[in-house]
């Protein structure tokens, strides 16, 4: 399994709305991104998720975060979303995303979750909450894992320890309230986002 966007760092812009989606996404696109999902518990993401597909869906992996319910991905899918990221293993969401050509990355804890999702047709994995588990937790869990299988670290991933996590095993990290806390200014997006492709790039030399 390949990871299917250059820069596997997925930003996680929760709580944005639908006035200030463009310019959000818009900065982390220009900082390097191209993986954006906008979780479901954000306001009127009925509206910012196909305005952002309509204005970058050909320059990023456009998506939707907290994603629970099978009828949530066919409304996504209509929308022109990609990728479809999950807290939780629930596989007949895996395998509805995955009917649509979705790419799929649940977020699981355990190993046997993290089996579960595979057997779904899961594309990658997410680790969450990591900070809860740490480092070692998922270099431990990547031993029993096939080994092309992508495994992002989600939940407390900063610009100064992504790189354990990158060490640890992970091919990157999705990035939520230390990328975009709703109501920042665009510029602390922009500041973020390049100090986190910064801090990807280093991680990676």
């Amino acid at each position: 399994m390949q990871w299917q966007t250059n820069l596997p760092l997925i930003a996680i812009l929760r709580g944005v709305t639908p006035d200030e989606a463009l310019a959000h996404v818009g900065a982390v696109i220009d900082a390097g991104f191209d993986a954006v999902e906008i979780p479901l518990n954000s306001p009127q993401w009925e509206k910012s998720i196909p305005a952002i597909v309509a204005a970058y869906g050909d320059k990023a992996l456009i998506g939707a975060g907290t994603v629970l319910k099978p009828e949530q991905v066919d409304q996504l899918a209509e929308m022109g979303c990609k990728l479809i990221v999950t807290p939780n293993i629930q596989p007949e969401v895996i395998r509805r995303a995955v009917s649509y050509g979705m790419t799929v990355c649940p977020g699981c804890a355990t190993a046997s979750e993290a089996f579960t999702a595979l057997d779904a047709g899961a594309q990658a994995l997410k680790i969450f909450p990591s900070s809860a588990f740490g480092p070692d937790y998922i270099k431990a869990l990547k031993a029993v894992l096939p080994s092309d299988v992508p495994v992002f670290a989600v939940g407390g991933v900063t610009p100064d320890n992504l790189a354990q996590w990158i060490k640890a095993g992970c091919v990157g990290a999705g990035l939520g309230s230390d990328l975009y806390r709703a109501g920042q200014p665009v510029e602390r997006t922009v500041q973020q986002a390049t100090a986190f492709v910064n801090a990807y790039r280093e991680a990676v030399k």
